[in-house]
């Protein structure tokens, strides 16, 4: 408990905030990446301590919440075959897609089973020869690598029975795609420090440039943040634009170069689609051509991706930082944890979720009288 509590100092935590406050000369408004993050900052309060004007939006930085519906329905599809087991992490299985949930397709029938890593799946495939299993590759750079990995063992032990539904996003073509949306409105970011951890920070600094925006990779705990936001602000306050790296303790500037060559071993970069975000340029991950084999969209060539749909569900906008949960007329009433209308209420790093759990009395208060927390 040492190491969480010296990151989680309330003492050293009022002390950052007083230097943010000393610092801060004019509104300032900064997007955290990392779904984790966010349920940090609402959880222990960072964005109550910060002085006024000093505005929080929270990022597409959920893996869960920005797999689009449509890639869910594919999986539910292939779920539903006889001679399928759809191996899946827990979250995913209750996130709705257009047509349901994998957790509801088990409810009819279908052999869907949590796993905890992609290696589980790969057990699976070897106790059951005769079925096809199929894993649901989802998530940023920080989990890819482990897909990499079965995928090469499974390629090692010959096993022709085990598949992946990939949907893994890239974090830096999202920030691109925010920074030239119309409606936005961020000055800086917190990039996610276990990305970096893979990714390292090199692909941000040409970001920073070219849109004069800091980026400070930083950690997940409440100092973490605050001083995150703190070296972030600075920098806003004196016209610089730059990548920062708070998370030095587990973040190096090249990242985790083992890692990286197994991604590009095993994937090449493709367009993807994002739930509220749409198609972003190069920001997947698709199995390279040496290993479609083990591509279950291949597999199933009777599957179909469809188009998403549009609902009352206003993830999408929340991903983008333009809506809070409480803006959602549907919060904590008809979209609960229980019975969610999008991801973003289902995900642990949902921040739909984050607000129920850690702020539904006040949020529904406010959202009455049409103001946000």
């Amino acid at each position: 408990m040492k190491y969480v509590d010296e990151f989680r100092d309330p003492a050293a935590a009022r002390r950052c905030a007083e230097a943010i406050a000393r610092i801060a000369t004019r509104p300032w408004t900064i997007m955290e990446i990392c779904g984790g993050q966010t349920h940090a900052i609402v959880r222990h309060g960072i964005d109550r301590m910060l002085p006024d004007g000093i505005a929080l939006l929270h990022g597409p930085g959920c893996p869960v919440c920005v797999t689009p519906a449509g890639i869910i329905d594919a999986a539910i599809a292939i779920a539903s075959r006889s001679d399928v087991i759809f191996c899946s992490f827990g979250d995913m299985l209750r996130v709705p897609g257009d047509g349901g949930s994998l957790l509801a397709a088990k409810a009819r029938g279908a052999d869907v089973r949590m796993v905890y890593s992609p290696l589980d799946a790969l057990a699976i495939a070897r106790a059951h020869p005769a079925c096809e299993v199929v894993f649901f590759a989802i998530g940023f750079e920080t989990t890819a690598p482990a897909t990499a990995m079965a995928v090469l063992q499974a390629e090692r032990e010959g096993l022709r029975n085990f598949s992946l539904l990939v949907s893994h996003v890239l974090v830096p073509p999202a920030i691109e795609a925010l920074l030239g949306a119309p409606d936005n409105g961020v000055q800086g970011f917190l990039a996610a420090g276990h990305v970096c951890t893979v990714m390292g920070y090199r692909e941000y600094e040409p970001i920073a440039r070219r849109y004069g925006i800091p980026i400070v990779v930083t950690g997940f705990e409440p100092l973490d943040l605050l001083q995150g936001l703190y070296l972030c602000i600075r920098q806003l306050e004196e016209g610089r634009a730059e990548v920062e790296n708070q998370y030095s303790r587990s973040v190096q500037r090249d990242g985790n170069r083992t890692a990286q060559e197994v991604l590009t071993r095993v994937f090449a970069v493709q367009p993807q689609r994002w739930r509220g975000l749409g198609e972003i340029p190069a920001s997947g991950l698709g199995l390279a051509p040496a290993y479609a084999g083990y591509d279950a969209l291949l597999r199933f060539a009777d599957v179909a991706v469809p188009p998403e749909r549009h609902d009352e569900c206003i993830s999408g906008e929340i991903l983008r930082g333009v809506k809070k949960p409480a803006d959602c007329p549907a919060f904590g009433t008809r979209c609960t944890p229980e019975h969610p209308l999008g991801a973003t209420m289902v995900s642990s790093e949902g921040a739909c979720a984050a607000y129920y759990r850690y702020r539904r009395p006040r949020a529904a208060a406010l959202a009455a009288t049409g103001r946000t927390p």
